[in-house]
């Protein structure tokens, strides 16, 4: 990655004038066209999904298979949402400011080498979530009408999924433009809708696992953490970015929780039967087909960004033939996964348990330490040993305190045994989340002059970190 991209804000705003659409390589500066309006639509629109409506049953039901009160999973929701998407701007700044996709900026906190073991967790995270967007899309498309083939849906789910990903900004301007506004009105239906029908409170007063169910919100918008600077590298303004990403995203995923939450208190909590929820409203039908074909920037973000990620990988690949080749990639596998399975809530766990001491140890790295005299972002990056110790703190206190379940005894005994020598054990006021980044923070805080002369005895880094300009012809207020 070139000193340019990563440190010329003059350059970056120009090369808007002249590109329409991202850098097919690596090291070329990706235009700035990007504001808040772009940026709170795109983030909107992630915000809202189909997985999401069924996934309220995540926050619903707690560990022993109780139902939570009403008021505690609306409770959860929405402080999960606001924590988790506080996170998510934090790398939203960081990718306005350094230009750079999420997994090469991820050169300047481990070095080019070692950035390649987040950057392939990533692509894990990312083909993973783009299965699951598929299979979810092709449901509800059933929902709507199960004459067709599922194969069918499968593959028109992928070939749009896959073009929107040769031309991402082009799309994005179409989410804003379009896809926002009959999104909003869909829901806003829904919501009516669904309230005439009754809400019931099947938890009574119970908030028993409380935290639990906050940690799997905060882990949803975590899992985009990995994704946010592929698409804020191309903001104009870091305010923009920021608040374009914190305001569309939170908004957004409360309003579908709470949708999904009362809508399962329909159908007797079971997320297979929401969609009939949906579809079985007068007219329903017509708003939820718009939720259905919109799904597909959910698996856009996910195809793209995985793009992205290869590209740190392979920087002088063109990335349309990434994409494509992600996009056959996730819709083959697609075509094999007929359910979503039992196996949700493990993928939501473990990518909290990855990404949220990660973010921790970007953040403070970034914000107050070796990013403060300049990252060094070139593949020539040397690599940063000590930054995975706070990193694998944070990972490690995140399963004490919440194991993932994965069907294997030996690591289920693993953690009990580990739980039994530390005395670390899950409580009512235990939240995996929280505990694992403010861990991981304070020991990358703690870290900080080491890390800082380490990369001093190792030269001075390529330069300052290059920041979009805040000016006040492109501040976010004036922009919106």
């Amino acid at each position: 990655m070139s000193a340019t991209l990563q440190h010329d804000p003059d350059h970056l705003g120009a090369a808007s004038a002249h590109a329409a659409e991202a850098p097919l390589v690596l090291d070329t500066a990706p235009p700035r066209t990007l504001g808040f309006r772009e940026q709170g639509a795109l983030w909107a629109n992630l915000g809202v999904s189909l997985i999401g409506f069924s996934s309220a049953a995540t926050v619903m039901v707690n560990s022993s298979n109780k139902n939570l009160a009403l008021a505690a999973s609306f409770t959860a929701i929405v402080v999960g949402t606001v924590i988790g998407t506080l996170m998510l701007a934090l790398a939203a700044i960081i990718g306005t400011r350094t230009g750079a996709p999420a997994m090469a900026v991820l050169r300047g906190l481990f070095g080019t080498k070692l950035s390649y073991v987040p950057t392939v967790l990533n692509i894990i995270q990312c083909v993973g979530w783009g299965v699951y967007e598929l299979t979810v899309i092709t449901q509800g498309a059933q929902a709507l009408y199960g004459g067709i083939p599922r194969w069918v849906y499968v593959l028109a789910a992928g070939a749009l999924t896959t073009a929107m990903t040769i031309r991402p900004l082009g799309s994005i301007a179409v989410l804003r433009r379009y896809v926002a506004i009959a999104v909003g009105v869909s829901m806003l239906f829904f919501t009516i809708q669904l309230v005439r029908h009754g809400v019931h409170n099947p938890g009574g007063s119970n908030w028993n696992g409380f935290l639990s169910a906050t940690d799997y919100v905060i882990a949803v918008s975590i899992s985009f953490v990995p994704l946010a600077a592929d698409y804020t590298r191309h903001s104009r303004t870091v305010k923009g970015s920021f608040w374009g990403t914190f305001t569309g995203y939170t908004v957004a995923q409360i309003w579908c929780y709470i949708v999904g939450a009362i809508a399962l208190t329909q159908v007797g909590g079971d997320p297979n039967k929401i969609f009939s929820t949906f579809t079985g409203l007068t007219a329903g039908w017509i708003f939820f087909l718009v939720l259905v074909l919109r799904e597909a920037d959910q698996s856009f973000a996910n195809v793209y960004s995985t793009a992205m990620s290869l590209h740190n990988l392979f920087p002088r690949v063109d990335r349309r033939w990434l994409a494509g080749g992600i996009g056959v990639l996730v819709t083959a596998v697609a075509l094999k996964v007929t359910t979503l399975g039992a196996n949700y809530q493990t993928f939501l766990g473990l990518i909290g348990a990855v990404f949220v001491p990660l973010l921790a140890v970007l953040a403070v790295d970034f914000f107050l330490g070796r990013g403060r005299d300049g990252w060094d972002m070139s593949e020539q990056a040397p690599t940063r040993w000590l930054v995975l110790l706070p990193w694998a703190i944070g990972f490690l206190l995140y399963e004490l305190i919440s194991p993932a379940a994965f069907p294997w005894s030996w690591w289920t005994n693993f953690w009990a045994d580990a739980q039994a020598d530390t005395h670390i054990h899950p409580t009512f006021w235990t939240s995996a989340s929280l505990f694992s980044f403010l861990a991981a923070g304070a020991v990358t805080l703690a870290l900080t002059p080491v890390l800082r002369k380490r990369a001093d005895a190792t030269g001075p880094a390529d330069a300052e970190p290059g920041q979009a300009e805040d000016g006040p012809a492109e501040d976010a207020a004036q922009e919106a």
